[in-house]
């Protein structure tokens, strides 16, 4: 029996999956037609693993200069990616075109168990944080406390008073919201739900994730819609689907969704499954929206990535690099003793500045996957579509805190003036944000980078003194030091 995966596959080389090869490709092909030369570069890394970095850097500097060549980096890297994976039907298929997954015969149709919940829709916008449930001033002054310590942007704030402002946008009246990755703890399914929103949720067919979401949507105000198979008495047991392997059932039942659908990404998984399931995703968006063009897109930017940041954010990143204190005083000797690696200033360079903070620990196919969703957003904004993209905080969730040098630097970051968040705030914050945006339109942007860095809750990253990598290494050494305390 073959051991090869099945489903939405990563493209063979030699006889083996190769995310590498991917990589290289598709970062190659993307800026090809704006910077051949770097293209060249891309394609030629041996060490794609351990070179990475510079390349996605690239991706947001070769698009500055125009929107037309942002635009052509992100149409470019989606035709590649789209274009390079694959679809196995079975692990001793061959392997097909990606679209290949919507002929495969789809079998029974996927049926909706909907459930409604007993308990009474929040009427007001409630944000935990600390131990406490901020609205009203309290929220409000917590928003000002956070954009004057550099970490949100102001116009996160502002867009999140304006939600508090009109509470009634909460329950999104006839804009179900589908939750791809329902489960996910940055996810907005427990915030919409308590709002008295409708959401359409869908992940993997595990009984111990839809059990959790069950006694979320019978206590909240909202109603949730849930894919199923065949029928039982036991909901947890029979809910679920698979987008990697029921693409075409998934697309069926989705298109008969109710209203004016939002199809929200918040789809998670470690190495190269990460990108299988964000090019699955963004297949079926594209499905999607060629049957229903007024489907709307939302997305979580995360905070570890390449942005291109406004005028304000790198003015104020330098007044504190100037009066850095604490490991500040240091910083002379560490660069030298460095060779200028630690502690250097977070934007040298020409405006826009550029706010490089992927970790390398997160790897290639962490960032390949992220920056599908930028470019599938860019692309659909282009196109008309109502987007909400939002760069999201550093947020304590499971799957980062797994990782011991992750978990080491968020303990660390509060000394380089980072504020890492709780996920009930993170999500909450989050949901907020996209009612916002399907209430509101964006302001005229003319460049997506833009549009990307409007409303970032971005924990600090692009405020503080310090390129971020620059202090990775001694933010985990205090973050041990914490840990040992």
């Amino acid at each position: 029996m073959s051991d090869m995966p099945s489903g939405i596959v990563i493209p063979t080389v030699d006889g083996a999956p190769s995310t590498s090869a991917l990589g290289r490709g598709v970062v190659a092909d993307a800026l090809r037609s704006v910077s051949p030369e770097w293209a060249r570069e891309a394609e030629t890394t041996k060490n794609w693993r351990g070179e990475y970095l510079r390349h996605f850097h690239r991706l947001v500097e070769a698009g500055l200069p125009s929107r037309e060549a942002a635009l052509a980096i992100a149409g470019d890297g989606l035709s590649s990616l789209r274009s390079r994976m694959r679809y196995r039907p079975a692990p001793d298929a061959d392997e097909q075109p990606l679209d290949s997954a919507f002929d495969t015969p789809a079998g029974e149709p996927l049926r909706t168990a909907t459930v409604a919940g007993t308990g009474e829709a929040r009427r007001s916008l409630v944000v935990p944080y600390r131990g406490e449930r901020l609205e009203g001033d309290r929220l409000l002054r917590q928003l000002d406390a956070w954009v004057a310590g550099g970490v949100i942007e102001p116009s996160c704030a502002e867009a999140v008073r304006t939600v508090a402002a009109n509470p009634a946008w909460l329950t999104l009246e006839g804009r179900p919201v589908v939750v791809l990755g329902a489960g996910a703890e940055m996810g907005p399914l427990t915030a919409l739900l308590r709002w008295g929103a409708d959401v359409v949720a869908v992940d993997l067919p595990r009984p111990a994730i839809w059990q959790r979401l069950l006694e979320t949507a019978h206590r909240s105000g909202g109603r949730l819609h849930v894919p199923v198979a065949r029928e039982g008495a036991d909901l947890a047991q029979h809910a679920g689907a698979d987008l990697l392997h029921d693409l075409r059932r998934v697309a069926d039942w989705l298109g008969e969704v109710d209203g004016a659908p939002v199809l929200g990404n918040y789809v998670y998984a470690d190495g190269p499954l990460n990108v299988r399931v964000a090019v699955a995703v963004d297949a079926l968006t594209v499905r999607l929206r060629q049957a229903r063009p007024d489907l709307a897109l939302a997305f979580l930017a995360t905070p570890t990535d390449v942005f291109a940041v406004p005028d304000d954010a790198v003015d104020e990143s330098g007044r504190r690099y100037a009066t850095a204190k604490g490991i500040g005083r240091l910083r002379g000797p560490l660069r030298v003793l460095s060779g200028g690696r630690l502690l250097a200033p977070n934007y040298p360079g020409t405006l826009p500045g550029i706010n490089d903070s992927l970790v390398p620990q997160q790897g290639p196919n962490y960032a390949l996957a992220k920056r599908l969703q930028r470019w599938r957003a860019a692309h659909a904004r282009a196109d008309g579509a109502t987007v909400s993209l939002t760069v999201a905080p550093a947020t304590r969730t499971r799957s980062v805190l797994k990782n011991r040098l992750l978990a080491a630097a968020y303990a660390g970051a509060h000394r380089f003036g980072i504020e890492i968040f709780e996920p009930a705030t993170s999500n909450t914050l989050m949901a907020a944000l996209l009612v916002h945006d399907l209430h509101v339109s964006p302001p005229p942007g003319t460049h997506p980078w833009q549009d990307e860095a409007f409303a970032a809750a971005h924990g600090g990253l692009w405020r503080q003194p310090y390129a971020p990598r620059s202090a990775l290494g001694i933010a985990v050494l205090f973050g041990f030091g914490t840990a040992r305390g």
